[in-house]
């Protein structure tokens, strides 16, 4: 079990953030506007994930800061939730809440999200076969 997040999983080259966003499907799973991209490649690399917090709605960098921190944790601990046989990757998880939610709350919706893209994967995967 991995459960580390290496830079490696993070998404932050311009280039496929800009990809992720201009060509993801997203869905809503309040707290969170999910953004996701399925690789052309069909390569062995892992999913790279974004995590992003909402100025408008929270308005200090500590809170910002404290919710990221949450969900990075969340994620880290949930992320073999994606299964291994999804092609790489571009997930961006963004906070719309304007409340700072507990942990256990994040990972629960986390969890969620992540079933949700795995479930949306492998349909997709039965279709191209």
């Amino acid at each position: 079990m991995n459960y580390r997040l290496p830079k490696s999983e993070r998404l932050h080259a311009d280039k496929l953030i800009k990809e992720l966003f201009n060509e993801g499907s997203s869905f809503f799973l309040y707290p969170f506007k999910v953004q996701f991209f399925v690789k052309k490649d069909q390569g062995t690399g892992t999913s790279q994930v974004l995590f992003s917090v909402s100025k408008k709605k929270i308005k200090k960098a500590v809170g910002r800061n404290f919710v990221k921190r949450r969900m990075r944790e969340a994620y880290r601990l949930n992320k073999s939730l994606i299964p291994s046989s999804a092609p790489n990757m571009s997930i961006g998880l963004i906070y719309v809440s304007s409340d700072l939610m507990e942990f256990s709350e994040i990972q629960t919706k986390i969890t969620l999200v992540l079933k949700k893209i795995a479930s949306i994967v492998s349909e997709n995967q039965h279709k191209h076969e």
